[in-house]
């Protein structure tokens, strides 16, 4: 867009115009929250990354005597490749729109672009959540974007698989239950019960300690009384004890209940999850970091002066393990 005294013609108009504050909009709760590793990603070195996971037995074997010791086994699991996209936005303002414009605290507010590429990176995270039933969306640029982990099932599935035996694991709570006291404590069984390694074993000491929501005011609400309350919320005697307090860090991720293009999406308000931040198999590259191009006078005659913003990164989830989710709708 170029910014010129014909499309924003208010800011030379001679009439005084009382602008409306540009609502800050910049969002870095996935970021923040550890539901994705964040890996810094040297230029230079490539455009993709390989990322597996790999176990070895857990237990040591009976050794008889003057028998040989069994040796060990490693399983590697399954593998995904991670390759980086960048994004950006330009804008261009008229030399008449900068140097006539009586509002310039206004005009530096529309060209302080740096949020966007934050939010992109945010959307992408975050649709990855809101998508982890699929195996593949549409972002609002038309491309597929891929969700699947290793075993080519999606990130939340019902019969994920391992590399080393023929058990199966879930990670979506059963009937997808809303937020609840006795939800909470079936999706600590689901994680606990579901936690295996390649060779088919339980994995003992996965702490499932992030909660996530999505901004839905009731599910806030909720789930601040079950993590905060010193009392038990369902009993009214306060000497009760509110056995979930610091179980879980509540994370609240607003761009779950959108669809890709960032249209709100009220049909999945109520998606909900617990993730191990420890043992998270999900991962954001970062091959270039959030910035601004500085402003400069373009060489084509016009005067007119140009900025804009770029990123560069790459996702992807490589296994189920680590995270479980419910729709909070009920559906089966």
């Amino acid at each position: 867009m170029e910014l010129n005294s014909l499309t924003t013609n208010d800011f030379v108009s001679l009439v005084e115009i009382m602008w409306l504050d540009n609502v800050e909009n910049r969002d870095k709760s996935c970021w923040d929250s550890g539901i994705f590793n964040i890996v810094p990603i040297a230029e230079n070195s490539g455009e993709s990354r390989r990322f597996s996971e790999i176990n070895r037995e857990q237990y040591a074997r009976r050794k008889s005597e003057g028998n040989q010791a069994e040796r060990l086994k490693i399983q590697q699991g399954y593998t995904k490749d991670m390759t980086s996209y960048r994004v950006a936005m330009d804008v261009g303002i008229t030399y008449e729109d900068r140097t006539k414009n009586k509002y310039p605290e206004v005009m530096a507010r529309l060209t302080d672009m740096v949020e966007l590429p934050w939010n992109s990176m945010e959307l992408d995270m975050q649709q990855r959540v809101s998508n982890f039933d699929q195996t593949s969306y549409i972002d609002m640029d038309g491309e597929t974007i891929d969700t699947t982990t290793g075993d080519t099932h999606p990130w939340g599935y019902t019969a994920h698989t391992v590399k080393g035996n023929t058990t199966t694991y879930r990670n979506i709570l059963a009937n997808n239950p809303r937020l609840s006291k006795g939800a909470l404590v079936a999706i600590q069984r689901l994680g606990k019960e579901n936690a295996i390694d390649q060779f088919g074993k339980k994995i003992v000491g996965i702490n499932f300690d992030l909660l996530w929501t999505t901004d839905d005011e009731e599910d806030m609400v909720l789930a601040e009384e079950y993590l905060e309350s010193l009392g038990a919320p369902d009993y009214n005697n306060p000497a009760v004890k509110n056995v979930m307090r610091y179980k879980f860090r509540h994370v609240i991720l607003p761009r779950v209940a959108v669809d890709s293009s960032g249209f709100v999406d009220t049909t999945k308000r109520h998606y909900w999850g617990t993730v191990s931040t420890k043992y998270s198999t999900a991962y954001l590259g970062i091959w270039e970091y959030p910035h601004v191009i500085p402003m400069y006078v373009k060489t084509d005659g016009t005067d007119n002066y140009e900025t804009g913003v770029r990123a560069g990164y790459g996702i992807v989830v490589v296994s189920g393990r680590g995270a479980n989710f419910s729709k909070g709708d009920g559906s089966l």
